[in-house]
């Protein structure tokens, strides 16, 4: 049994795994280069498709592909910003002290 006004070892704000604001801004810059690039890719073989009509066996396997890795990286990129937008409204602001010293100038 706990003591009364003990917290559990789990609910310790500082032993929560958080990424830095930097290092999830890097993921988020690799997901939405995923994003695109898949998106970018699922045009071209619709192109392919349309324009060319392959006639290879594979082919008809092949040209939905980025479609659904498209399908799937958006739900993964919309999280993992939005957990980058919540990381940056929590860090502190230091470009107010710059535009204070900037007033201060004026």
């Amino acid at each position: 049994m706990s003591t009364p006004g003990r917290r559990t070892p789990c609910s310790h704000p500082s032993r929560r795994h958080r990424v830095p604001a930097q290092q999830l801004t890097r993921f988020v810059q690799q997901a939405g280069r995923l994003l695109s690039w898949s998106l970018a890719a699922g045009m071209t073989t619709a192109a392919l498709d349309l324009l060319i009509t392959p006639e290879a066996a594979w082919w008809h396997m092949l040209w939905p592909l980025p479609w659904y890795l498209t399908c799937a990286s958006i739900p993964f990129w919309a999280t993992l910003r939005a957990h980058e937008k919540a990381a940056h409204q929590q860090a502190p602001e230091k470009d107010d002290d710059v535009t204070g010293e900037w007033e201060q100038a004026a």
